[in-house]
């Protein structure tokens, strides 16, 4: 999909179209749980019945796929990539491009998986009934500040845009660690939420501008990958401080995670390739 998105946007674009593609991503994950929230009551809390439903929109899915999607031609002056998980493939992503999976690799480690947030939550009193509120909030400001911010990262210094949402996690986490009762809860997934808006939509268009045209589908494979396996790592530190310590030790560890990627991401800034203009 992020490969597509990159094939299609005009370069002068790329910032504008990765963060429409995550607001309108987003979106559904918000009326999601919102709808799922109004079939469980509709329904008598008969899982069955709201499952099926929930089949019909990947049926659609699939329909759009099918019969919308038109992938651009390979241009024929492309190189043909044979294997492209080779290591010489690999090494022809190039410099610029492996700054930017480790800048987005150690970026993950400061923050964890999202259920942390309705654990928080949970432990502060909100009712298992409400508990799908919290994704709805933080995906409601996730959603409305990515497409805002990719257009910006059109205009200005997309590292700065980073260092930006490094700032806001920062603010979340510690809204989080020091929350007392409900709303400050809220405050820290809204915060949660809009350091998700300023950053992925950014790391997605960072990808596009620094890989090779004929080896994007490797390159995002490769950045998925390597991100996956940092948040694996970061949920599984974040889940042990909690059982060990408690949730507040768990936020201000992330907090602290944050402080030191915001600095170690001051360096690099020139390193990473400048939007190319069509």
């Amino acid at each position: 999909r992020d490969a597509l998105v990159a094939d299609i946007a005009p370069p002068e674009l790329r910032g504008a179209s990765f963060g429409l593609r995550q607001s309108l991503d987003t979106v559904g994950a918000f009326i999601g749980p919102l709808l799922a929230i109004g079939l469980m009551w509709l329904t008598a809390d008969h899982f069955q019945t709201v499952f099926w439903i929930a089949v019909i929109p990947a049926f659609l899915s699939v329909a759009l796929i099918l019969v919308a999607v038109k992938e651009p031609e390979r241009p024929k002056e492309l190189r043909k990539v044979r294997m492209p998980l080779h290591r010489a493939e690999l090494r022809r992503l190039g410099a610029a491009y492996w700054w930017v999976v480790a800048v987005a690799a150690v970026f993950t480690l400061a923050r964890f998986s999202e259920a942390f947030l309705i654990l928080r939550a949970q432990s502060i009193g909100l009712p298992l009934a409400l508990v799908p509120i919290v994704l709805v909030l933080m995906s409601l400001a996730y959603s409305m500040s990515a497409y805002p911010i990719g257009i910006l990262s059109d205009r200005m210094d997309r590292m700065t845009i980073l260092i930006l949402g490094m700032i806001l996690l920062i603010f979340a986490d510690l809204a989080l660690a020091f929350a007392t009762g409900l709303w400050s809860v809220g405050i820290g997934v809204v915060l949660w939420g809009l350091h998700m808006g300023f950053t992925q939509g950014l790391f997605a268009t960072l990808i596009a501008e620094a890989a090779p045209d004929e080896l994007r589908g490797t390159a995002y494979g490769m950045f998925n990958l390597v991100i996956g396996l940092m948040l694996l790592a970061a949920s599984v530190i974040a889940g042990a401080l909690w059982d060990a310590v408690g949730p507040q030790a768990t936020f201000l560890v992330g907090a602290a995670f944050a402080v030191l990627t915001a600095l170690g991401l001051l360096p690099v800034r020139g390193r990473l390739k400048k939007p190319r203009q069509a």
